[in-house]
């Protein structure tokens, strides 16, 4: 039986530079196995007890998933939905729908823009200090919903 899992983080680079952290802020709520985080680090939360603190390396095929070159592509910048000057680094949706991809300007060569369609963090090994919080077993509620409500299973929200 999967558990709802409460914990705090801090998520370093390679060069343990910090990407991310719930330190100051509130802990994270996840139902194991529902994809609610990447599924390197759920794997290896799988079985930590309430109070424990670990250090955990989640190799990039685990976390966002290798850089697939495929997903860079050159484009006329005349076909761009965005408006106004264009930089390296820029992030952009490619579309209005809400799934629509993120893609991020990694060179602008005369009219032409590369773009790169990968999640930012992919090829990259991650690493996060972790601190378990809190472990309970799951709502009815969570379980046929497919998520967690939260740190104490009522979050108040419909489906």
């Amino acid at each position: 039986m999967p558990r709802v899992v409460t914990f705090h983080y801090t998520l370093r680079a390679p060069d343990g530079a910090v990407l991310d952290t719930s330190a100051g802020g509130d802990p994270i709520t996840y139902l194991e196995g529902a994809g609610q985080i990447i599924d390197g680090l759920d794997e290896q939360l799988r079985f930590a007890p309430a109070g424990e603190k670990a250090r955990v390396t989640v190799p990039a095929r685990k976390a966002y998933g290798e850089h697939d070159p495929a997903q860079v592509q050159r484009v006329p910048r005349a076909r761009l939905p965005v408006d106004g000057e264009l930089k390296i680094g820029d992030q952009f949706k490619t579309g209005a729908d809400r799934h629509a991809p993120v893609v991020t300007v990694r060179a602008i060569e005369g009219d032409q823009v590369l773009l790169d369609g990968n999640h930012p963090l992919a090829g990259v090994d991650l690493t996060f200090e972790v601190e378990i919080v809190a472990v309970r077993p799951p709502t009815p509620d969570e379980l046929s919903h497919g998520h967690a409500h939260g740190a104490d299973g009522k979050s108040g929200h419909e489906h």
